[in-house]
């Protein structure tokens, strides 16, 4: 496959939609010549978002572990077992992501999914650098999430490896559901000739 051919996927999370934010992101992905080549407006599916995002025990064990860690610290109460607090990282990404339609992309372009992970800048907003999708669009943290026992609004989910990336478009889209299609700006992007320009 052609490097310009290059696919990734990307969910405009329920406080995007909620916020009116939907042609602000999109926008910014077409500025920088990104290309639509699917997209969905809808309810996600519970056990597709646990497929999703696709945690082992070990995982739940490790993020759970710091979780216990930190609320006794905090002199919190602890009342199940490490693996369950890493379970309830999901759970709350469940409850979240189903709570309205969202919109789901699949986008293509040069470096597709390095690019659009530099564009949407880290998990945490607040540590977001300006600039990206992120940092300049939302205000959330770690810190008042885990206060409200609730999953961090950073507005969009993106891939952050091409084989995350394919293994995410399959799981959300089908091949019909997805077009193969030219814009006038992939001339001036990718054509390695500009013959013919002028008149």
């Amino acid at each position: 496959m052609h490097p310009k051919k290059e696919r990734t996927f990307v969910i405009i999370k329920p406080d995007g939609i909620q916020r009116g934010l939907v042609g602000e992101i999109i926008g910014r992905f077409e500025r920088v010549g990104l290309k639509v080549v699917g997209m969905k407006f809808g309810m996600l599916d519970k056990d597709k978002i646990w497929k999703h995002y696709g945690k082992d025990d070990a995982w739940f064990l490790k993020k759970g572990s710091k979780i216990l860690e930190d609320r006794q610290a905090a002199g919190m109460v602890v009342d199940k077992e490490a693996i369950d607090y890493g379970k309830d990282i999901i759970r709350a990404l469940e409850k979240f992501m189903t709570a309205c339609p969202v919109v789901s992309l699949v986008l293509e372009g040069n470096q597709a999914v390095a690019v659009v992970v530099k564009m949407v800048g880290t998990t945490e907003p607040t540590t977001s650098d300006v600039g990206t999708i992120r940092g300049d669009l939302t205000l959330d943290s770690y810190q008042i999430s885990a206060v409200d026992d609730r999953a961090v609004r950073n507005l969009i989910h993106c891939s952050d490896t091409v084989e995350n990336a394919n293994n995410e478009i399959a799981l959300w889209f089908e091949e019909k559901d997805l077009f193969n299609y030219r814009v006038v700006a992939d001339a001036i992007l990718y054509d390695v000739n500009l013959d013919g320009i002028l008149e």
